[in-house]
This record gives structure tokens, sequence and C-alpha cells, in this order.
């Protein structure tokens, strides 16, 4: 059995919060173009945009390495400004056991939650992917003010 963790980050965003979970639940098909260096593609594979049961994966840039993520909406709620992505396939499931991804807005905060289990006591915390998600909120909320 692994050791969990959980990395947690609330970052003030200066445009509606609704706005930005607009972007992340119902036009996520958007990020390529909003971010380009951090998110290479993006792919529905099955189910309905932001809805329960969507699965879709990225090619993503970590630390100038392409990686691959392939995840399941777990939970999403619109009037809570909230959801959950688990993580099905990819570079993260070679560290970690379980790999779960929360957003919640309110206000003009957003905060990401990892919430995972490591395969082993020595696997390092995913502060380097915690970067790229930081960095894509940034690009997401630079085009929202560009509006």
């Amino acid at each position: 059995m692994g050791v969990n963790g959980k990395l947690i980050v609330s970052m003030e965003v200066k445009c509606e919060g609704h706005s930005v979970y607009d972007i992340f639940h119902i036009n996520t098909h958007l990020i390529p173009n909003i971010t380009p260096s951090k998110i290479k593609h993006f792919e529905i594979h099955e189910g309905e945009i932001g809805k329960v049961g969507l699965v879709a994966s990225e090619i993503y840039n970590e630390d100038g390495r392409e990686k691959f993520m392939k995840h399941i909406i777990e939970a999403t709620d619109p009037q809570k400004k909230s959801g959950t992505w688990k993580v099905i396939e990819g570079d993260l499931l070679e560290l970690y056991n379980s790999f779960i991804i929360s957003i919640s807005i309110e206000d003009q905060w957003t905060t990401w939650t990892f919430v995972y289990e490591k395969k082993t006591e020595d696997t390092p915390e995913p502060l380097a992917f915690m970067g790229v998600v930081i960095d894509i909120t940034k690009d997401v909320e630079g085009h929202l003010l560009k509006k």
C-alpha cells in the first residue's frame, strides 16, 4: 500500500469565477488555444462536455517534456463552481496508484486540490504537475481578462 497525499493551492484570479469554471468544464476544448505552451492536445473520448462520465485526454508539457493524461469527470456542480476528475491513464499513474484532481471556485479564488496515493514512499510530491495547473490557470485568467 502506498503513501496517501494531498496538495492544495488557492490562487486569486482577477476575473469572474463562473468564467473560469466555464473554461475548465464547458469550454475545455479551448484550453490548447489559450495555453498552447502547456496543453498540446485535448480530445474527448466519450460522454458529454461538462457532464459526469466524460472521458477526455490531454497531452501537456511538464518541465519541457510531453506527458499524457486521460481522465473521467467524477463530479461537477455548476452552482458551487466545482468539479472533480479521476486520472485513469497516463504518466501520473506511473508514480501514483490513484490521482484525483478537484477545482473549486469561490468569488475570485480558484482552488486546486490533488488527492493521490504514491506508489512508494520515495515518490515525489506532484509539485511539477501543480506548476502546470497553476500556469494554465494564469493563462486562462489572461485570456478572460482580454475579452
